[in-house]
């Protein structure tokens, strides 16, 4: 029993999953183990996978599955802005074989940062180059520039690493830490490219908008969890009002509108601009 706690102590400061080999190599004997799941102590996965009481589920489903967690599950565990998604995304070895495929995103992939063999999580770099290479630019730029706000790594950093990706390239040039939600994130990759000036989080008469475009076009955006108060709500139409007084046009999207109606969030950001309301001189016209 005595040798079991010794067993659960080191299970615990591992975040209770290890692989056999590792308790083995830590001075564990078999027979220790066994006992530890026999008593119902410890449970096993896949024969040689050790599982304690309080380890993430996400980490055994990628053990379970044949190979670390990855991509944009393990981006999620990071606390990153990921999109919504139902699938487990792990990372698995070039030759691996026999991969579930119910509920499973499999990347047989080998990242440029190296990662031990027992790995039961992706290196972030790693991580990051995955999720280029799996969802649309904009929303890979998205979590890019989540992991650069949240500062688990510099944006000078993810444009050095050797991906010999083109999309990873692609998304290291454009990233930045201006946004301030994935949603703007999303909203610049999808506006950017209309060849019109469009500047982040700009100061307007004391106050930052998170969008101006030309000289007089705001759009401000309301993130997912933007669940306003009474208060709240009146603190935006009293912004919205301060900034038409001083000849602004304000536009104001949400989530929903942004994430799954961009069509008509183009549409409407396109005749705003037919009517020249984003030009300063359209005003003395």
């Amino acid at each position: 029993m005595v040798k079991a706690t010794f067993l659960l102590e080191w299970m615990a400061r591992r975040g209770d999953i290890a692989h056999s080999a590792e308790a083995r190599a830590a001075g564990f004997s078999r027979q220790t183990m066994a006992d530890a799941v026999e008593q119902g102590l410890l449970k096993r996965v896949r024969r040689s996978w050790l599982i304690g009481p309080a380890a993430d589920d996400r980490l055994i489903r990628a053990v379970g599955a044949g190979g670390r967690l990855s991509c944009l599950s393990a981006a999620s565990r990071h606390g990153l802005w990921v999109p919504t998604h139902a699938s487990l995304h792990i990372a698995v070895k070039p030759t691996a074989s026999r991969v579930p495929r119910n509920g499973v995103v499999a990347h047989w992939s080998v990242g440029p940062a190296p990662v031990t063999q027992y790995a039961t999580e992706d290196h972030l770099l790693n991580t990051l180059l995955l999720v280029a290479e799996c969802v649309s630019r904009d929303l890979a730029l998205t979590v890019w520039e989540s992991a650069v706000r949240r500062g688990v790594v510099e944006a000078g950093v993810l444009s050095r690493v050797d991906s010999r990706s083109l999309r990873a390239r692609e998304v290291a040039d454009a990233c930045s830490a201006l946004s301030d939600s994935g949603l703007e994130s999303i909203f610049l990759a999808r506006f950017g490219g209309h060849g019109v000036g469009i500047r982040q989080q700009v100061w307007i008469d004391g106050h930052p908008v998170d969008f101006l475009i030309g000289d007089r076009l705001v759009v401000q955006l309301d993130g997912f969890e933007h669940h306003s108060s009474p208060a709240a709500r009146r603190r935006d139409m009293d912004a919205d009002a301060r900034l038409t007084l001083l000849g602004y046009t304000v536009l104001r999207f949400d989530y929903q509108q942004v994430m799954f109606e961009w069509e008509r969030v183009e549409a409407v950001l396109a005749t705003a601009m037919a009517q020249q309301v984003h030009l300063a001189d359209r005003r003395r016209a």
